[in-house]
């Protein structure tokens, strides 16, 4: 019998990563390349199609120049993507202009109108407050960049523009997957496709956005002059792929923790679910049929790790010495709270909110100040699932499954657990998602039925649980109470003059 291989890959923000497996997620070979972001200017991040594609096709050729596997042997590719910048192409589909990056907030004023607009009904629609994402993008070219907008016949996401040039696509055959739904501010996601009710609000021409599809659908095969830029034998299926989050959280109750630059966390429900009241959680349709990912995260929660470990540790500046020295502070820090948005606040949205520390007296030693700020992090995620009790009543909570770098630090992983009185368990698999894109490959292939079967029947986590400690719940949920008081005294605080 020939063995089928399974070719995933995942374009993330500075780098792409490919990853060949075997059919129970054994990792055959993995290689990586890395992207340019562009600043021209304060604020301004900027992408280029062509260079998201290029680093695809590098690293699926490095990938296979270490893997010793026939590439005949690919049953079939996918890719996941970012997910919040938005690109377009012309009727040729050639890029138009620049990617425009989740990074880059040209778009405020326009996030901005979209809130006074119609604020309520696109939350309740696509389960996503107005934020940084493609509707408020969309305007903006709309506006700011009229010439070029011209030109655009289709908006697409990167996943769908490499997907797209390998299989010799033209703008009439561009597509989105529907886990992309939540983030585009002019959807229905509960009908998984566009509304003519939020399109016509802000003058958006439904005929640019691209058709909705299911991640596992093929969107054709892989072309000739593709085949040569990857290294693989042309008539490979390409799946339509998905976005980058929440992959391997596949049952009600399962949460799962990315502890990367962001701290991200995502949980499984089977009901739709619209944050209407905090406009704190963005709701995403899981690939998995039935199931809906509410999420929130800290946009540099990670960022705020590597913040105190170059800024206060001495010669180990390492992050196991950042655990190593909070240890001495008691659990809650003696009243001691610090704010985590350094660089604003995503979820809710509040722009002009920063870091502080409040409450300390001289009793408080450099210890309190290290852990404080790691105790933040945890306060936002119980905040976060708090919201979630309050939308779905009754919904229990599994575990927490943590991925990314700082699900290293054992440490992290019990201090979250303490503060939310949720169990979490580190994922080992270190590439989460070009596996997600794999097994979307497999199902587009017909060699998986399933997917949350099949994911759960290759489990890649540990079975050590950082379980939560009982004797410091009460404790905790005083510095909870506590935390949530003060973010909204600093919210009023840093938006004072407005």
């Amino acid at each position: 019998m020939k063995l089928r291989r399974l070719l995933g890959v995942d374009l993330g923000t500075t780098a792409t990563k490919a990853a060949l497996y075997t059919l129970d997620g054994s990792v055959i070979a993995e290689a990586r390349m890395e992207v340019p972001l562009y600043n021209p200017a304060p604020g301004v991040v900027e992408q280029r199609l062509e260079e998201i594609y290029d680093s695809a096709a590098g690293a699926v050729r490095a990938c296979l120049a270490g893997s010793g596997t026939d590439p005949s042997a690919i049953a079939a590719m996918a890719f996941d993507s970012q997910m919040a910048g938005v690109g377009a192409v012309d009727e040729d589909f050639r890029p138009v202009g620049h990617f425009d990056s989740w990074l880059d907030m040209r778009c405020r004023p326009y996030i901005e109108f979209m809130e006074q607009e119609c604020g309520y009904r696109i939350t309740a629609l696509t389960g996503c407050p107005p934020t940084c994402d493609h509707g408020p993008k969309i305007l903006w070219w709309m506006n700011e960049r009229p010439a070029e907008c011209a030109r655009i016949a289709k908006f697409v996401m990167p996943s769908a523009y490499v997907a797209g040039r390998c299989v010799g696509l033209r703008a009439e055959q561009a597509f989105m997957d529907y886990t992309f739904l939540h983030f585009t501010a002019l959807s229905d996601a509960l009908a998984g496709g566009w509304s003519a009710e939020l399109c016509a609000a802000f003058g958006v021409d439904a005929r640019r956005l691209p058709r909705v599809v299911a991640p596992w659908d093929v969107v054709g095969e892989l072309r000739e002059e593709a085949a040569r830029d990857f290294g693989l034998p042309a008539g490979i299926p390409v799946a339509a792929g998905c976005g980058d989050t929440a992959a391997g959280v596949v049952r009600p109750g399962m949460l799962l923790d990315t502890a990367g630059t962001a701290s991200v966390l995502a949980c499984s429900t089977d009901q739709f679910v619209a944050d209407t009241t905090h406009r704190t959680l963005l709701t995403m349709r899981s690939v998995v049929p039935g199931l809906w990912h509410p999420l929130a995260y800290v946009a540099g929660g990670g960022l705020v790790l590597r913040w105190l470990c170059d800024q206060f540790l001495d010669a180990d500046k390492s992050y196991e010495a950042l655990f190593a020295a909070l240890a001495a502070a008691p659990s809650a820090c003696d009243g001691l709270t610090f704010s985590p948005h350094l660089g604003g606040r995503i979820c809710p949205a509040a722009a002009r909110m920063r870091g502080a520390w409040v409450g300390f007296s001289w009793s408080h030693t450099k210890a309190h100040f290290l852990r404080s700020a790691v105790e933040s992090i945890a306060y936002e995620y119980a905040y976060y699932l708090e919201i979630l009790r309050q939308l779905i009543p009754g919904l229990e909570l599994v575990d927490g499954r943590v991925i990314g770098g700082g699900s290293q630090l054992r440490a992290w992983n019990q201090l979250k657990a303490d503060v939310t009185g949720v169990p979490f368990r580190r994922v080992t698999r270190q590439e989460s998602a070009t596996w997600g894109a794999a097994m979307i490959a497999g199902k587009a292939a017909g060699l998986i039925r399933d997917l949350a079967s099949h994911a759960e029947a290759c489990p890649a986590v540990e079975q050590e649980c950082a379980m939560p400690d009982e004797s410091l719940r009460q404790l905790y949920r005083q510095g909870y109470v506590r935390y949530r008081a003060w973010q909204q005294t600093l919210n009023e605080g840093f938006h004072f003059d407005e």
